[in-house]
């Protein structure tokens, strides 16, 4: 699995907060089509599908920022030495699939955003 990028260029500039396009769930039988994709399949007019692939990529790059968030503080926890429980890189980088040094790296974001209380700002 490749590494995402984001945690090594963590991107916590007040802009990046805004929220994105909201993100609308596919029906299950809609699913069942592998075609099928947030409807974009059946637009006709390119502007509109442009305009709403667009708001999709933009909405979803800002969920796996997030998601990425949300992963580093978990594995600065998980690395807690303070923790009877805590866990050693090794084990936090083969729980996420991640090489030991990003694990490390993620460990390091993940104790920044802790201590800047990006928790509060959720």
């Amino acid at each position: 699995m490749s590494e995402p990028h984001s945690a090594a260029q963590p991107r916590t500039s007040p802009a990046r907060r805004l929220k994105p396009a909201p993100l609308l769930f596919e029906p299950s039988e809609a699913t069942a089509d592998p075609e099928h994709f947030f409807d974009l399949e059946s637009m006709e007019d390119p502007a509109e599908l442009l305009a709403r692939s667009t708001e999709l990529t933009l909405a979803f790059r800002a969920a796996a920022d997030r998601a990425t968030e949300f992963q580093a503080m978990a594995a600065a926890q998980l690395a807690d030495p303070q923790r009877f429980d805590r866990l050693p890189l090794a084990a936090i980088a083969e729980r996420a699939d991640w090489t030991e040094d990003y694990a490390r790296k993620m460990v390091e974001f993940g104790r920044e955003l802790l201590r800047d209380g990006a928790v509060a700002e959720s």
